[in-house]
């Protein structure tokens, strides 16, 4: 009994509960809508919530992080569906894309999320935010074309369609699902700035839609009542007809294993971006175990191949909701997947009185919380050597997509290590003794190939009859290219009667083999 409690404080169930009906609220129209827009059943979205919060939930070490479907990923699920020729032989994609991961967890190969810099992941929340704020705006006006899920974010500003798509929201306005939005964030933000113990013990999200449904209530059978495109939508005996994969294909169709990498590394990436970002925002500064979340994932990732559903990740969006929610352990990631499993079973007629608006007065809470001014603030005082990478990674990834910004930003952040690796790691001082010059270079901690000009140039420039001497010895680190660099001078420079003098750097043969 100690044991248990050392690892889950019992005064915890009060904050992952809530946490998890908090994230369950955000996370039922996210997932019906990724399997829309990715051309796959309903259910296919929805049991791949309900995996990523019950099963990835239990086998997975981070605290946080909540998973399942993805946007980032309906293109290639979609694009995979088309080219394999139907859902079931995608499923043996999904399986492979599994295995692929279970495979980089098991030879740990997880630390790669530690290279990306903390500039990028910020810019990436940053971004998320921004995508977040712009594709709920429609659903708080009461717009009832829900197509948010499959358009990107600058084409609502391309010349072509800037003002179709405005006249399009204006034409769709709805007057109860912008009052609804209004009065929503009014209670969210209350709410979450009040000091009332008593206040707190109920999730403001929850809160949030009731207020919705009343409201709708209310308005039942009035011109002001919300059509039923403005409200949750879960069709009756939505699991009645799950596909399952089609194994007679396995070795045949060569097309599902390719896909099924691809699958695996591109959600391989966004988990590890998104335990990244989570554990960045976790109060408590713990370190989510990268080999053990693969392996969390791939184990998600098989079962949803084998049970019908789409492929899933570790979502930044439901991660930052539960974060946002007092979170405190991985019970919230399971209440939601049981959440989402319970009230598809029993209760679908009550989730489908929701109206679209409370949800995204949630989101578009969650998305300021992660784009608020704030952080630029500060991510500006810190420099334009973080700032710009930072920057950068927020408008690509609006105008193309996560995997793509992240990616640029990360070349950015490269670039300026170069750059600053260029700079001289070495100081020259001269002084001169019976009108013998003589030269001292101390090395820094540490000198790599990119020193390799200047320091050549910097020999070069001592005089003839001088003296030198090449102090290493405080040197963490000294590249090999540096050491022959300083060998070769060693060995020629009593052509130029210069007398060298080596302290802590090592000799090499530098003879030629070619």
């Amino acid at each position: 009994m100690k044991r248990s409690i050392r690892y889950y404080r019992i005064m915890w169930l009060k904050h992952d509960l809530p946490a998890g009906l908090s994230v369950f609220l955000v996370a039922l129209p996210l997932c019906l809508g990724i399997a829309l827009a990715s051309g796959a059943p309903l259910y296919a979205g929805l049991l791949s919530g309900i995996i990523g919060g019950m099963v990835v939930g239990l086998v997975s070490g981070s605290q946080l992080a909540v998973s399942g479907p993805a946007a980032g990923l309906t293109t290639l699920v979609s694009t995979s569906i088309i080219s394999l020729g139907g859902f079931q032989v995608f499923l043996l994609a999904v399986v492979v894309a599994g295995l692929f991961q279970i495979l980089l967890g098991v030879f740990k190969l997880g630390s790669i999320g530690n290279y990306f810099p903390s500039s990028v992941i910020k810019g990436m929340l940053a971004a998320i935010g921004v995508i977040l704020i712009s594709k709920q705006i429609p659903l708080a006006l009461g717009y009832d074309r829900p197509d948010f899920w499959t358009s990107g974010f600058m084409q609502l500003f391309e010349s072509k369609n800037v003002l179709g798509n405005f006249a399009e929201l204006n034409h769709h306005l709805t007057t109860t699902a912008l009052v609804i939005t209004i009065v929503s964030i009014a209670a969210m933000s209350f709410l979450q700035r009040s000091k009332s113990a008593k206040l707190k013990l109920i999730p403001a999200p929850l809160i949030v839609v009731l207020i919705g449904v009343v409201i709708n209530m209310i308005l039942s059978g009035s011109l002001f009542e919300l059509g039923s495109s403005q409200l949750v939508n879960i069709p009756p005996g939505v699991f009645k007809s799950i596909s399952f994969p089609d194994f007679q294909k396995m070795f045949v169709v060569t097309e599902i294993w390719k896909d099924g990498i691809v699958i695996g590394l591109l959600a391989t990436l966004e988990t590890l971006l998104c335990i990244e970002a989570i554990d960045k925002l976790d109060r408590r500064n713990r370190i989510t175990p990268v080999n053990r979340e693969l392996v969390a994932q791939g184990v998600g990732n098989l079962f949803c191949g084998l049970l019908g559903a789409i492929p899933m990740t570790a979502v930044v969006v439901r991660g930052a909701a539960n974060v946002d929610a007092g979170a405190r352990t991985k019970l919230s990631a399971f209440t939601h997947g049981l959440f989402l499993l319970l009230a598809v079973l029993l209760v679908p007629s009550l989730l489908n009185k929701i109206p679209y608006a409370s949800l995204a007065s949630i989101l578009l809470v969650t998305g300021y919380n992660l784009t608020k001014p704030k952080l630029y603030r500060n991510m500006w005082s810190l420099g334009w050597k973080q700032f710009l990478p930072f920057l950068i990674t927020i408008f690509v990834i609006l105008a193309t997509d996560l995997l793509v910004g992240v990616s640029i930003g990360l070349l950015i952040s490269v670039y300026f290590i170069i750059q600053t690796n260029f700079k001289t790691e070495y100081k020259i001082n001269k002084s001169t003794l019976n009108g013998i010059d003589s030269y001292f270079i101390k090395l820094n901690s540490t000198v790599t190939f990119l020193n390799k000009v200047k320091l050549r140039k910097a020999l070069e420039e001592i005089p003839d009859y001088s003296e030198l001497i090449i102090d290493g010895s405080e040197c963490h680190f000294i590249d090999y290219d540096i050491l022959e660099i300083v060998s070769e001078y060693h060995a020629k420079a009593h052509e130029r009667h210069v007398q060298v003098t080596l302290k802590g750097v090592e000799k090499v043969n530098v003879t030629a083999i070619h």
